[in-house]
């Protein structure tokens, strides 16, 4: 399977004083820290490979982690350094590792989704990314995606508007290719290339119909302790 780029470099401001001194990863969720839970669910749903994207305190998230092997995953990081590059930016210095194409999955979002399945429906695609989509009509976050026919006909994190039901999910898949015309060091925001991609039909789409959890915010942590809690 495709490998995946977790994107785990952000200041985590929303949960201060939580992340004063540990970064989102490792906030604990259910007893383990949060990253762990998304290390052994990828391992069940059959990925071998995982790219670690960093940046704040990133020296700890590679202490807990290591090489993966604890995990039965293979784990390399890709450390922003001194200047934090966004969601894009991390992914373009993290391409080296990644090969031709990879799963990008937020550093704090929990999916429980088949990966084989979204691998496969990108693949039947045929287009060079594809964005997993949730009908959440506003529910959790602001919706943000029109989304028709199996492809995301316009994203607009920055101007959502009226018939916008669904959001971004938190898993796609992207080719490597897609970043050749970019700068590397030069921060910038993922969300600003998926908009991109929407307006010129080449981001194919597909509906998910469970839920995701996330520790973005104190809400959304509690959410995830209780979920994980259940389990």
């Amino acid at each position: 399977m495709l490998p995946v780029l977790i994107l785990a470099g952000g200041l985590a401001t929303r949960l201060r004083p939580l992340t004063e001194h540990i970064p989102k990863a490792l906030v604990p969720v259910a007893g383990k820290p949060f990253v762990v839970h998304q290390l052994e669910y990828l391992k069940e749903q059959g990925i071998r490979k995982v790219i670690l994207c960093t940046g704040y305190r990133a020296d700890q998230i590679e202490a807990v982690v290591g090489n993966g092997a604890a995990y039965g995953l293979e784990v390399s990081f890709s450390e922003d350094g001194d200047t934090l590059l966004g969601t894009g930016g991390a992914i373009i210095k993290a391409l080296p590792l990644a090969g031709p194409a990879f799963f990008v999955l937020y550093g704090d979002s929990f999916l429980p989704i088949s990966f084989a399945k979204v691998e496969s429906e990108w693949r039947r695609s045929h287009k060079p990314a594809l964005m997993t989509v949730f009908r959440n009509e506003g529910q959790w976050d602001s919706s943000n995606v029109l989304f028709e026919d199996q492809m995301v006909v316009k994203y607009d994190k920055h101007r959502p508007r009226p018939g916008m039901d669904y959001i971004d999910y938190g898993l796609a898949v992207l080719s490597a290719d897609l970043f050749s015309d970019c700068q590397p060091a030069i921060p910038f925001d993922l969300a600003d290339l998926y908009h991109d991609l929407s307006l010129s039909r080449r981001l194919a789409g597909m509906e998910v119909f469970e839920r995701f959890y996330e520790i973005g915010s104190p809400e959304g942590l509690a959410e995830a302790e209780a979920y994980f809690g259940r389990a």
